[in-house]
Order: structure tokens, then C-alpha cells, then sequence
């Protein structure tokens, strides 16, 4: 392997004035700079990057914590969180929890032992205290999950007024008899939009029927067998929203088992708008998280913590949209025209 000190040599120059050309060109005389860099080149010499980060105390890498690499909701954001942080010169090391929470506890001693420079956690699971204490020593953003009274630097959704906002949408639609299929109640994030269902219901005079409810975990197949229950009651609803899409789409699939047909027998809306959302049949009306910005927005606070730089404000909450598709009926004619031209 090629050592500076074998540049140097070739050169007819210090190895200190080898290091300055990599690091410091501008301190280094042109004629200087341009033998050194001609050697280099001739000699295919690849600087020890390791060695140089470790003399730094950085490592240009970010960790990035997500419960599971098969929700596309995240795979979004990472999208994100890699665009803004490839602009800085930041390398992202994804860590899948599949969905343990100890296996989040293990990955935040890569930050502890300096093998990361910072930690978006795009999970809820751990310990709010734990993340809050974490995060007045290393640099950490919490993304999409705010938790109330937690102040930790943060990028999220208002998920109890989207999911309001959805509910509200079927409301006007005529139905009173909506079901929910949550999410794990044990994540505020679950607990928001099951909160913003209720608020629509009681803000619209409508009862709120504990069997309507069922808790499910965010996967197809928990909407499917939450569904199932949700069309074994006596008083069946005329309308369903779903914590999430795959739940929605889950539920979708029950119905059509069952020969309901949506919408016309049951209205149906998810939340996220993941990809295969508009081209499911029906195609899912379903509330958009702003992703691709929920990364960006992730990354550009964690620099800042990074860089030492002071925070205006660490609490960011981004707005969703409602995007009316088939799978509820009554549908705005200009919003899935614009869905159509954004797909």
C-alpha cells in the first residue's frame, strides 16, 4: 500500500507538505501543489481516510435508527435524510431495528463510542427519557413522532389534525358510522390520529362505539384481521379509516372478501399515501406525509447540532394533505387530477 511518506519521497518534499496539499492546497505553492498532486496521481495514492477522520474526532458518517426497512413511509424520508446529507459530505449508516427496541439500544453505542457523528431516530420505541438525556450530549433529531412534552430537537406530523381532517372528509361525505383501525397504541404517534378520530366524531355529535375500534400494528395483515372483526358486528359501519395504508388496503382486501364493495358498501381511507397507494384498486384516498422534506428538514437539524451551531427553533411539525382517490366515493374532481399529474 502507497504511504504519504512514499509520496513525499518521490516528490522531493516533507510529508507534512504532502498533508498540506490534501488537506490545506492553499497554504502549498502552485508549482509545489502541482508535483505533489502528479505524484499522487502516478502512484494511484488513496489517502487514509480513517486515520484522517479519527485525528478530527468525525467520521462524516450519520446513523439513521428505523424500526423497519420494509415501510415505505421510511424509505421516503431516508431518501431525504441522503440527499441533504450526501450535499455535506455525510455518508448514512442505516440501522434496522425490526421493530426491537433493544436492537436501538444496541446501535446508539455506535454514537457513544464516536463511530457516528449524529443519530436521526425515526422511532418512538425507546425510553423518552433515555432519547431526552441522549440528546443533551450527542447530536440527535427525532423524527416523525412528536412526543409531547419531550424536548428534543424534532421534525414530525400534526397527526391528531390530519387524521381529524380525514375523518371529517367521510363525515362529509354522510357517514356516522365510521370505524378505526389504530396503529399500536402504545406510540403516540397511534394514539395522535386515534385522538383526531375521536375529536371529529364528537365535534360532529356522532357516538364514539369502543367496537368500532380495533388496534392493529400497522401491517396488511392486521388491517385484514381487524376488518374481519370490525364486519362481524352486528351494526356494521358504512366507512373505515386506517391508521395507515397497509392497514387500509388490508381492510380493503376483508371487504371485497366478504362482497362488500368499495365504496359503495364501505368507504375506506389510509394515512401516508405510500406508493402503491394511487395504483391499489381502488386506488386509496389517504393523508400525505411531506416525507422527502420530514428527511431534509431531519438532516439540516442534525447538522447544526454537528456543527455547534445554536438551534432557533428544535420542534418542526410539517403539513399533510388529504388525497381524495376512489376508495371513499364522492371524490374532488381537481384534487385527483392534480394526484394524477404528481404520480
Amino acid at each position: 500500500m502507497v504511504k504519504m511518506r512514499d509520496v513525499a519521497k518521490l516528490a522531493n518534499v516533507s510529508v507534512a507538505t504532502v498533508s498540506r496539499v490534501l488537506h490545506n492546497p492553499e497554504t502549498v505553492r502552485e508549482a509545489t501543489r502541482k508535483k505533489v498532486l502528479s505524484v499522487i496521481e502516478q502512484l494511484n495514492y488513496q489517502p487514509n481516510m480513517l486515520a484522517r477522520q479519527f485525528r478530527r474526532n468525525e467520521t462524516k458518517i450519520i446513523l439513521v435508527v428505523v424500526p423497519s426497512i420494509m415501510n415505505t413511509v421510511f424509505s421516503g424520508i431516508i431518501e431525504g435524510i441522503e440527499y441533504e446529507a450526501s450535499k455535506h459530505g455525510y455518508r448514512v449508516l442505516l440501522g434496522n431495528t425490526n421493530r426491537n427496541v433493544e436492537n436501538e439500544y444496541g446501535l446508539v453505542e455506535l454514537l457513544k463510542q464516536k463511530q457516528t457523528d449524529g443519530m436521526i431516530l425515526l422511532s418512538e420505541r425507546m425510553d423518552a427519557d433515555y432519547i431526552k438525556a441522549l440528546s443533551e450530549e450527542y447530536p440527535l433529531v427525532l423524527a416523525t413522532a412528536y412526543i409531547e412534552g419531550l424536548k428534543v430537537p424534532s421534525v414530525s406530523i400534526d397527526n391528531v389534525s390530519s387524521s381529524r381532517d380525514a375523518v371529517e372528509h367521510l363525515i362529509g361525505l354522510g357517514h356516522r358510522e365510521i370505524a378505526h383501525i389504530t396503529g399500536p397504541l402504545q406510540f403516540a404517534m397511534s394514539r395522535g390520529r386515534y385522538k383526531g378520530y375521536k375529536q371529529a366524531l364528537m365535534q360532529n355529535n356522532i357516538e364514539v362505539r369502543n367496537m368500532l375500534v380495533q388496534e392493529g400494528d400497522y401491517t396488511f395483515e392486521s388491517g385484514y384481521n381487524q376488518m374481519l372483526k370490525i364486519m362481524a358486528i352486528e351494526k356494521t359501519p358504512t366507512a373505515v379509516f386506517a391508521a395507515n395504508d397497509d392497514m387500509a388496503m388490508g381492510a380493503i382486501k376483508a371487504a371485497k372478501e366478504l362482497e362488500h364493495n368499495v365504496p359503495t358498501d364501505i368507504a375506506v381511507v389510509g394515512f401516508d399515501n405510500i406508493s402503491f397507494s394511487s395504483r391499489f384498486d381502488p386506488a386509496l384516498t389517504t393523508v400525505a406525509q411531506p416525507l422527502f422534506e420530514m428527511g431534509q428538514k431531519s438532516m439540516n437539524l442534525l447538522l447544526l447540532q454537528m456543527q455547534g451551531k445554536p438551534l432557533v427553533k428544535s420542534q418542526y411539525v410539517l403539513e399533510c394533505e388529504l388525497i381524495v382517490r376512489d376508495s371513499c366515493g364522492g371524490k374532488k374532481k381537481e384534487k385527483v387530477l392534480n394526484e394524477k399529474l404528481t404520480t
